[in-house]
């Protein structure tokens, strides 16, 4: 969690082409999906049957600075990923994708989730002399698909058993030196993974706003349970090769509409931007106030903000100037530095807001910490009130399936009342829209939804067979 806002886990990428394009591909389809990870990235391709990786911290434009990206094989198969660390900590061997050796071969295996028996996969393999040299749950995943590959003498028979296995959420394209992309989504479908189609082949993202940035055409998205295998220019889909346990009900993770996804993505049929207006006319029913402008923080609060004046009439208007060029290179060497951090990134528009009653979307509170700077520093900039709006529920636990939300005890929810949450944070008035509203603002969406973060429904546990017995 960085400066009290939430993070998501990764992304990931493949290619399957008639040219040697995929590294170049593959690249810029990641440049497209770095807002979902930020603190490394990786890209493996195949060449003459074997698999050439490079992959390291910081951003994609930095791993593959100064020549490294013409190092690499051309090649026409080749999958990416960037990550943000939930589980294992921001190092270069926690970097994916994950090259792995079977008895006949290579695959490297990119990951978007989080297993939750990931410990237990991992010591079980140990027993029979696998060797591990990173802390992070992907590697795990590798490792187990190339354990079932070897053990059930075929690719794919063998990553759909580890699949079987994994309990959690999981996204996974995986490349094999048998010139096979395979594309897998879990059974609940927590993470979006979608497949497009160009002259050239086919691709598969974490989200359709890098197909179509890459010239691919949306084709579908990886149903829940779905194993996809391209292969020499040939699609197979295997659909519902894994099942939910009986009476599970929980489906897409709700807040990738709220604040993950980019808002040009469409995810299982639903647009990321018209979910995020709905939001805010949701938000505008439930929480009307009198006031005289509406903004957004940027960038997720901004289509939540257009929603809410359109209901409430109310005019919208930019509050806040982002610099889009600081990255993660500013430092706080002293208190008050820190303290001030929020403006390096978000500067009032003081022209827009001095002496008026504004209505501030934004799309969560975690910890308060960031929502007070933010409130200070309209009221600092001559704002006369600052109603904030909220386009998610009150988060109150812990997420299992790879959303970087902090232990119960520091979620702010769970220590204040909304009164308290309002004076903590120095609004005028505070609202979060419903979890009934959320859920309406996003009906257009074919899967069920996840929000356990918001309600605690739901164990995290699955019962499959295993292997190792």
């Amino acid at each position: 969690m960085n400066n009290g806002k939430l993070n998501e886990e990764c992304a990931v990428f493949g290619v399957s082409l008639t040219v040697n394009e995929a590294v170049g591909v593959t690249y810029n389809g990641l440049l497209s999906l770095q807002h979902r990870g930020q603190e490394c990235a990786g890209i493996a391709v195949i060449s003459d049957s074997s698999i050439k990786c490079r992959k390291d911290t910081g951003l994609v434009s930095e791993v593959f600075a100064d020549k490294s990206l013409e190092a690499l094989p051309k090649g026409n198969i080749a999958v990416g990923h960037t990550r943000y660390s939930t589980t294992g900590g921001n190092k270069k061997e926690n970097a994916g994708p994950f090259v792995t050796e079977y008895l006949t071969g290579r695959i490297a295996t990119a990951h978007n989730g989080n297993i939750t028996n990931a410990g237990e996969i991992r010591e079980k393999l140990k027993k029979f002399g696998v060797r591990f040299g990173a802390t992070c749950d992907s590697e795990v995943v590798s490792s187990l698909m190339a354990y079932c590959i070897t053990k059930e003498g075929g690719v794919v028979s063998g990553v759909a058993r580890a699949a079987e296995m994994l309990k959690g959420s999981f996204s996974l394209v995986i490349i094999s030196g048998e010139n096979k992309l395979i594309a897998i989504r879990d059974p609940n479908g927590f993470r979006p993974l979608c497949v497009g189609k160009s002259a050239a082949g086919y691709a598969v993202a974490s989200e359709s706003c890098a197909l179509e940035s890459c010239g691919f055409e949306f084709c579908k998205d990886v149903a829940p349970g779905e194993v996809i295998i391209i292969e020499n220019g040939e699609i197979t889909y295997q659909s519902a090769v894994l099942s939910k346990k009986e009476g599970d009900d929980r489906g897409v993770c709700i807040f990738e509409f709220v604040y993950f996804a980019r808002p040009d993505s469409v995810i299982d049929g639903l647009s990321v931007y018209e979910a995020r207006y709905n939001m805010g006319y949701a938000l505008a029913e439930e929480y009307p106030v009198d006031a005289d402008v509406v903004c957004g923080v940027p960038d997720s609060g901004l289509e939540a903000a257009y929603g809410y004046g359109a209901r409430s009439g109310i005019p919208l208007t930019a509050g806040f100037v982002k610099n889009r060029y600081i990255g993660r290179s500013f430092i706080y060497p002293t208190q008050t530095q820190r303290d001030s951090a929020v403006r390096l990134k978000l500067n009032p528009l003081s022209a827009n807001i001095r002496a008026q009653r504004v209505v501030l979307v934004d799309d969560s509170i975690v910890r308060g910490t960031t929502s007070k700077k933010i409130v200070q520093s309209l009221k600092n900039a001559g704002a006369k009130e600052v109603h904030v709006r909220v386009s998610s529920p009150p988060f109150r636990y812990t997420c299992h399936y790879g959303t970087d939300i902090d232990s119960e005890d520091k979620l702010i929810a769970n220590k204040m009342g909304l009164d308290e949450i309002c004076s903590l944070i120095g609004a005028d008035s505070l609202g979060y829209i419903s979890i009934d509203g959320l859920k309406r603002a996003c009906g257009k969406c074919a899967e069920p939804f996840c929000t356990a973060c918001f309600t605690g429904n739901g164990s995290f546990s699955r019962d499959k067979k295993d292997i190792f017995e």
